[in-house]
């Protein structure tokens, strides 16, 4: 059996990894991608500590986080979808308004 301190250091890493992400591209499709990168992390940490209290609580809050990360997907794709048709580019220091 694995401990849950290599799956507390896993998700720390990954964390790490998904917030460099979205510190360092300017792509806004890498940074969903680091967005995503960060919620899993999170979903593993509340797994592994659910596993440790041999509850499901963890699991249950998972399955919400995931349901939000799928609808913050939806409305973010089709946001970058419409700025492109208006824009016709997607780069993040060129969209520093709404303006039409």
């Amino acid at each position: 059996m694995v401990p849950v301190d290599y799956y507390i250091v896993l998700s720390a890493i990954l964390f790490s990894v998904g917030a460099l992400g979205v510190l360092s591209r300017r792509n806004p499709l890498i940074i969903f991608m680091s967005i995503e990168l960060m919620l899993n992390s999170a979903n593993l940490a509340f797994v592994a500590f659910a596993s440790v209290y041999k509850t499901f609580s963890g699991q249950i809050f998972v399955f919400f986080v995931i349901a939000v990360a799928a609808a913050e997907v939806a409305v973010g794709l089709a946001l970058i979808v419409e700025i492109f048709k208006t824009k016709k580019n997607i780069n993040i220091d060129e969209m520093n308004s709404l303006k039409g």
